[in-house]
């Protein structure tokens, strides 16, 4: 069983190397909406596949990070990101180009490190990522699923060459919460008092 949920952010980049002159050349902002798609083949003690309150914690923090940022690949000219952080307090290095389908695989990625440190109290099942769909335009949106987050020709993806403001961090329910994910932390759902015994 899949179920969606739906993030909205604004966040400002450069797309280099891309066919279009102006999203090569120029800083310009979309304003984004992520569905996140989780899967599970069983329902947790409130027949969920993952309740939707869960997803306003870490992942709902982490998505945010990207809300008033600007992105920038750690590759682009180093001139140009030493402006993005001299002249915006709220910015995100990644390892990748800022397109929409490199933030489909970062929002994946990152949601699966989540859940994988997730340690579950409700009975939850095989919860994972089934994919993640970035629009970046009403028109236009790009989507990944599992095959294409260790897809060394789309770019290697770790959580050391994600790199979050400090600005960012300081923003989070738990200023910590990316180290800690980093170093194998495992987070805690709370826990739940079943009304009724199954």
């Amino acid at each position: 069983m899949l179920i969606r949920k739906l993030f909205k952010f604004e966040n400002a980049h450069i797309v280099r190397n891309c066919t279009s002159d102006r999203c090569k050349r120029s800083i310009h902002g979309h304003s984004y909406k992520v569905e996140l798609l989780l899967k599970a083949s069983k329902l947790d003690h409130g027949q969920m596949v993952y309740d939707f309150g869960l997803l306003k914690g870490l992942i709902k923090d982490i998505f945010d990070s990207f809300d008033h940022a600007i992105c920038f690949w750690q590759h682009d000219d180093p001139e140009y990101i030493q402006a993005c952080k001299k002249f915006s307090a709220r910015w995100v290095a990644l390892p990748v180009s800022p397109s929409a389908e490199q933030f489909s695989r970062i929002f994946f990625f990152l949601a699966q490190q989540i859940l994988a440190s997730t340690e579950t109290q409700n009975g939850e099942g095989d919860v994972e990522v089934y994919s993640v769909i970035v629009h970046e335009t009403d028109t236009g949106y790009a989507q990944s699923f599992l095959e294409d987050i260790d897809n060394k020709q789309m770019g290697i993806l770790s959580l050391d060459e994600i790199v979050f403001s400090e600005q960012v961090q300081s923003e989070w329910t738990d200023p910590l919460m990316y180290e800690k994910l980093k170093q194998g932390f495992k987070f805690q759902n709370p826990s739940v008092d079943l009304q009724v015994k199954i």
